[in-house]
């Protein structure tokens, strides 16, 4: 206690020492709030004082102790929280869906290697590493990590220009640097747990940038699909068409093979569907047979290219272009080489790369999770992709991430846990070690055709289009927007423009938030023509206009009817000088200015000033922007206008509030008591969801009545406080109670009713109305039944902060009530009370 005392004492002269004011505008705890009518004297009431929060509770809630550290640790390998409870079901589930995602994987990720300018064995290695590391830190079960088109595309084209830059710097070094730096990045905004800033990307701009990026990838492997030289593929998208145009007679027999894939494999997955849909019973076998259609593809090719070239196998004498050599196992297993020059030649193209890897993974694993019903962890799958592509360079793999179409196959394939990618990652190891001569003679247009027909998935069908229109049509626009850039520039570009514009929106949209005035609708809760009581309960009684009180409860809505209610309904103003104000986007600095200059323009237009001759002299008094009425005409009649007498602020979209904000809100408060001057006007918030925000109002002064000048005096007041039972018939837990009697109280009647003897009957009947009685006894004992004349309540909000409400109605119920008092009291001839 001594060294409390003591503390306080030095703080206290430091204060003074720096000159603090302590008790600035914070009148809480004085008497000025507990005498006379602002005593709260009921006496079956428990009085509660609300304590301020202080910085140190805050520094504690921010602060990870020893416990959230562990937890931290323990959730780094989610594994853990479930491979003690695997079972052989789990590995049946597991094993069909690896297998199945692995029978995919090995043709797509050969294909998107030669999208990133690799040779095809890296998008192996990547593939391997991929499905290989995720499971340790997985907390999806249906997210396929490896090579996909949009990130191989960008690597594709940072690899393309650094070997213009740097023709001595081979291509799959600048992959893998690529890999470590933007896999470095991304774990790092894991381990700090920042994996909501993913949501600053709107799902417009996610699917802008994959629509673009589709197209983009598509026209792109067009001129691979049909043998057509001569031009590059990756300019921007309308350049590679009127290039494809220009050349279409140097078209060759790559065409025959590349086309007749691709109508091979939309007719497969057709006779699948229809299938499914005609005979629903065998749909699990048509999925399978449509998932391995792309494999079957390259199976077939493959073997038709063997035909065709086993006696032409040097590349001049192919008949069209084949995979060629592919090497057997990790050959370019290395630690990657990082330098300044490498990392520089990608260093622009380092924030597209970390985007493309986080949008399309959380994206993808956040929609699954909805599907499948559970939920991941953002920040601990950026940790997985971190990982993943932090270790995968060490074994050649290049940029990865989550793949919609493997993790779509997946999830159809029934698999049970993340386990199924070390099953894929034993199929992908086994391609690399068995089956590399064999892909000697893939095609490379049945390549192209694969890709084509992958991210011909990732285009956003018309319909969602329109449903967007449906839900927001401004971010219609920002999608199209997103893919006119991509097609016309590049997919980086589509990237940044959609997310740019996205939060501009966002911006705009806190910016020009606007607050609604709102007034009060007494209404009635029907179903059908009947009425429904306080308690929530169906009533016979039918519904009449006449109805009493007790079935009506008030609302409140926009006076103008901004959120579509009947505008034959008007709603009440709440009390001739008493307005509610709605925020409706939150309150903080850069909305704070456009809310209180609406509400106070609102304000000016529908009171009139208390006192008429506040400017007396014309001209000298009044202010250069407010200059009055011209020489010779006569001010404009308000006499018909009330007088401005309270506020009530509804707080229900405020989760905080800053000092700007708070600032500009103290500015408004003492512009509108010069207006209402000599009198005050009363501030009452209502639905304050946050301790935080209290304190920050309370030391702006609002919360308690406001001081008459600069003195410690206080008009006399009528403080209503809302309250709450907190015993006696009402309460939660005589109500539980009551539940329970009851159903014991017909247990025990059913016990004496079921007899098979009539003598046995009897007895029983006899010890049941025995035990009924005793039951009845100890309820009419019970406080859930007994009469209780009076009940303990307690207030809801702290008496010291008696204009801080918890809704509108009670808010509403405190304004009304102290101008009326201080009404009866200028009629009496009362003024303000020295306290």
């Amino acid at each position: 206690m001594k060294a409390g005392t003591t503390s306080t004492k030095l703080g206290h002269g430091l204060a003074r020492l720096l000159r603090l004011r302590l008790n600035y505008r914070n009148p809480q705890g004085a008497d000025d709030l507990s005498r006379g009518e602002s005593v709260y004297s009921v006496s079956s009431a428990d009085t509660f004082v609300e304590r301020e929060p202080t910085s140190w509770e805050y520094i504690q809630t921010v602060t990870p102790n020893g416990r959230d550290i562990a937890r931290w640790a323990y959730n780094l390998f989610p594994f853990t929280h479930w491979i003690t409870h695997y079972n052989t079901q789990w590995l049946i589930g597991d094993l069909v869906a690896g297998i199945t995602v692995g029978a995919v994987v090995v043709p797509q990720s050969m294909a998107y290697a030669k999208l990133a300018e690799l040779e095809p064995q890296f998008g192996l290695y990547s593939s391997f590493m991929g499905v290989l590391i995720y499971w340790f830190f997985a907390t999806s079960k249906d997210i396929t990590i490896g090579p996909v088109a949009v990130m191989s595309t960008i690597t594709g084209n940072v690899v393309d220009r650094v070997a213009r830059e740097h023709p001595e710097i081979p291509g799959h070094v600048v992959a893998s640097a690529l890999g470590v730096i933007a896999g470095g990045i991304i774990c790092f905004l894991g381990l700090i747990r920042a994996g909501r800033i993913v949501d600053f990307i709107s799902l417009a701009a996610i699917s802008a940038f994959m629509t673009g990026s589709a197209i983009n990838i598509a026209v792109g492997q067009v001129p691979a699909l049909m043998g057509i030289e001569g031009f590059s593929n990756r300019e921007a998208t309308y350049k590679v068409v009127i290039n494809i145009l220009k050349h279409l007679d140097g078209t060759k027999r790559d065409a025959a093979m590349g086309l007749t894939a691709l109508a091979f494999l939309y007719l497969i997955r057709f006779a699948c569907t229809y299938g499914a849909r005609k005979m629903p019973h065998h749909s699990k076998l048509f999925f399978f047979l449509s998932t391995l259609r792309t494999a079957f593809i390259i199976l077939l090719y493959t073997m038709i290219s063997w035909l065709v070239n086993r006696n032409h196998r040097a590349t001049n004498q192919r008949l069209f272009k084949i995979l060629g050599d592919v090497p057997r196992g990790f050959q370019n297993a290395a630690v990657p080489t990082i330098n300044s020059t490498i990392v520089s030649s990608f260093a622009s193209d380092l924030p597209a790369s970390v985007i493309v890897l986080l949008i399309e993974h959380i994206a993808i694993a956040k929609s699954f999770g909805r599907v499948n019903n559970y939920s991941i962890d953002p920040s601990q799958e950026m940790v997985a992709i971190g990982v993943t592509n932090l270790l995968g360079p060490f074994l050649g793999a290049y940029p990865a991430t989550g793949s919609f179409s493997r993790t779509a196959i997946k999830s159809k394939a029934g698999v049970r846990t993340p386990f199924a990618g070390v099953i894929t990652a034993l199929v992908v190891l086994l391609a690399i070690y068995a089956l590399t001569a064999v892909f000697f003679y893939i095609p490379n247009s049945a390549l192209s055709a694969v890709i084509i027909h992958a991210v011909g998935d990732l285009i956003t069908p018309p319909n969602t289009v329109y449903q967007f229109w449906r839900i927001s049509p401004l971010e219609v626009i920002i999608f199209f927007a997103g893919v006119v850039v991509t097609i016309f520039s590049n997919i980086e570009n589509g990237i940044y423009t959609t997310i740019c514009v996205s939060i501009a929106v966002l911006l705009y949209r806190v910016l020009y938030a606007k607050g609604r005035f709102v007034g009060k609708v007494k209404i009635h809760s029907v179903v059908g023509d009947h009425v429904l009581g306080e308690d929530g309960k169906f009533s016979e009684r039918r519904f009449d206009s006449r109805d009493s009180e007790s079935s009506t409860r008030n609302v409140f809505m926009p006076l103008e009817h901004g959120d579509g209610s009947n505008p034959q309904i008007q709603p009440e103003s709440p009390y001739p000088g008493i307005f509610i104000y709605r925020f409706s986007e939150g309150y903080n600095y850069p909305n704070a200015n456009h809310y209180l200059d609406h509400m106070a323009q609102v304000i000016f237009q529908q009171t009139r000033r208390t006192n008429p001759n506040t400017y007396g002299k014309l001209g000298q008094d009044r202010p250069w922007n407010d200059p009055g009425p011209r020489r010779g005409r006569a001010h404009e009649d308000h006499s018909n206008l009330p007088t401005l007498k309270a506020i009530i602020l509804d707080f229900s979209s405020v989760n905080n509030v800053d000092i700007t904000s708070v600032q500009h809100l103290l500015d408004v408060r003492n512009q509108l008591d010069r207006y209402a001057a000599p009198d005050k006007v009363d501030w009452h918030v209502a639905c304050i969801n946050n301790r935080w925000t209290k304190r920050a109002l309370a030391s702006a002064g609002f919360g308690y009545p406001t001081p008459v000048g600069d003195t410690n005096v206080f008009e006399r007041w009528k403080p209503i406080f809302s309250v709450a039972e907190i015993g006696g018939n009402a309460s939660a837990a005589a109500a539980a109670q009551h539940q329970e009697n009851e159903r014991e109280l017909k247990r025990q009647h059913s016990v004496g009713k079921g007899s098979a003897h009539e003598e046995e009957g009897i007895a029983r009947g006899d010890t049941a109305s025995s035990n009924t009685s005793e039951l009845a006894q100890d309820i009419a004992g019970s406080k859930a039944y007994a009469t209780v004349t009076s009940s303990r309540v307690a207030v809801l909000h702290g008496l010291n902060r008696p204009l801080f409400h918890v809704d509108l109605t009670s808010a509403l119920q405190s304004a009304i009530a102290n101008v009326e008092s201080r009404a009866q009291d200028e009629a009496k001839g009362v003024g303000t009370a020295d306290v």
